[in-house]
């Protein structure tokens, strides 16, 4: 029998700052929404302690183990007032402690790694098809030099080396994310950011990066 194609999707736990990370909440229930909507691909969802060292080495163990086909990766964003989506990866590391209270050994992601690499997904699609859905998202090029650009760079790499996902990405949330709007209290022309159109968001996501069409296009459901 052939093994369905595996979705990766991973947050973080906490770290010095953010005690409740909302991307482990957010990844659980994206996970679960998602394995129920896309039942042809087995959904994994994990969360990544957000320790320098740690963190990558968990990752490759999930790339060797599950050699996923659609990887996406979320953080959180004390800027991010919406779905930022993560254009590039940069080979850098600040000096910052991580939720063990250590330091990165170095200052580069990778050691004679290239200075950038790109994601792999449809940024623009997504952005394009969230706004339609009123869930607001932007694109960015910088995704900071802490955990967050440190997985998405190792991510890449992995996706060379190890498998060869369709898409690779990363997305920073906000760190905090208000109840679901009643939908008849909601403005239907407001963009917002809050548990539904999250997770309606994250289902868009993983839809688009499978190449299915958007929602007026649909002529059936999912599978």
């Amino acid at each position: 029998m052939r093994r369905r194609d595996t979705i990766l999707l991973t947050g973080f736990g906490p770290f010095p700052g953010v005690t409740d990370n909302a991307s482990e909440r957010f990844v659980s229930k994206l996970g679960h929404l998602a394995a129920r909507r896309f039942s042809a691909h087995r959904v994994v969802a994990r969360i990544l302690p957000t320790e320098w060292e740690r963190a990558p080495s968990r990752l490759e163990d999930l790339y060797e183990r599950e050699r996923p086909k659609l990887v996406l990766h979320f953080g959180v964003s004390p800027q991010a007032t919406a779905y930022v989506i993560e254009t590039m990866a940069h080979n850098m590391r600040r000096s910052a402690a991580d939720a063990a209270g250590a330091l990165p050994r170095d200052s580069a992601v990778l050691r004679g790694g290239p200075d950038v690499l790109s994601a792999r997904l449809p940024a623009d699609d997504i952005k394009t098809r969230l706004n339609a859905l009123r869930v607001p998202a932007v694109t960015s090029a910088d995704a900071g030099s802490y955990l967050c650009n440190a997985i998405l760079y190792r991510s890449l790499i992995f996706a060379e080396q190890i498998a060869e996902p369709e898409a690779v990405g990363f997305f920073h949330i906000p760190q905090q994310i208000p109840p679901a709007t009643l939908k008849s209290r909601a403005n239907p022309n407001e963009l917002r950011f809050d548990w539904g159109t999250a997770l309606i968001g994250g289902l868009e996501i993983i839809r688009t990066c499978l190449g299915r069409p958007p929602p007026s296009l649909r002529r059936v459901k999912d599978r």
